[in-house]
């Protein structure tokens, strides 16, 4: 899906997205209330250049639009793997757009991710995963990264890979593996604008990520380490 059409289906009462060197950017109308809409598009690596432009309209938002809304578009490669971004500080400056979001989240505004293309690693961690939710569309792809580079770099064959991913959703790409593992709230399909409109609704800056995996079947481990570290006491088997 072409970010206009989904932008157009997320927000039937209207909307001002620009698109420069595949940075979204711009305000909508969710019922009748205006929204900050920041994102990616054209499967995008995350370099400087846009982790800076994404950052900066987060924080124009908080300074100018005091509880207004965001709604972050995702659809990104992860970030750019050049010697100039890594000789630059990429990793510092995708820190710097998360604790943007960050700020957002602790300043009471309400902040959405849609994952409507392509989310991988880095770029996807620092803008979607940072929201209070994300969502995704079926069609998305999600992943950590592909099992054949997984292969390369855990030395694990990746027919072992192939296998573990039928059973364990954190080696497996797609949307209802992370809908499993809580990082994903619902996989969106059918009305985008009620949705995304109820979405901001139910949005809660308290990450109930790890309950959700636990719930869902998909993270078995996470919650119960939090709840050990919280009550102070041992991790107990299952």
């Amino acid at each position: 899906m072409s970010w206009q059409t989904l932008a157009d289906d997320l927000f039937p009462q209207g909307h001002s997205i620009t698109e420069k060197a595949e940075f979204l950017s711009g305000t909508a109308q969710v019922d009748g209330e205006i929204v900050t809409v920041v994102g990616t598009t054209g499967h995008t690596p995350i370099g400087i250049e846009i982790a800076l432009a994404q950052a900066q309209a987060i924080l124009q938002t908080v300074r100018e639009h005091p509880g207004r809304s965001i709604v972050i578009l995702v659809d990104t490669q992860g970030q750019r793997l050049r010697h100039r971004d890594e000789m630059l500080g990429i990793n510092s400056y995708m820190a710097h757009l998360g604790k943007c979001i960050a700020l957002a989240r602790q300043q009471g505004h309400k902040i959405i991710g849609l994952v409507y293309d392509q989310a991988l690693s880095g770029g996807f961690i620092t803008s979607g995963l940072m929201a209070d939710a994300c969502y995704a569309l079926p069609n998305a792809t999600i992943r950590v990264m592909g099992l054949p580079a997984m292969a390369r770099i855990t030395k694990v064959p990746e027919e072992r890979l192939v296998e573990l991913a039928k059973s364990n959703p954190v080696f497996a790409p797609g949307p209802e593996n992370y809908r499993r593992m809580g990082g994903v709230a619902e996989i969106w399909s059918g009305d985008l604008a009620a949705q995304l409109k109820q979405a901001l609704a139910d949005a809660d800056n308290k990450d109930g990520r790890a309950a959700l995996g636990q719930e869902r079947g998909g993270r078995n481990w996470s919650q119960r380490v939090v709840n050990a570290i919280v009550s102070g006491s041992d991790v107990q088997p299952l």
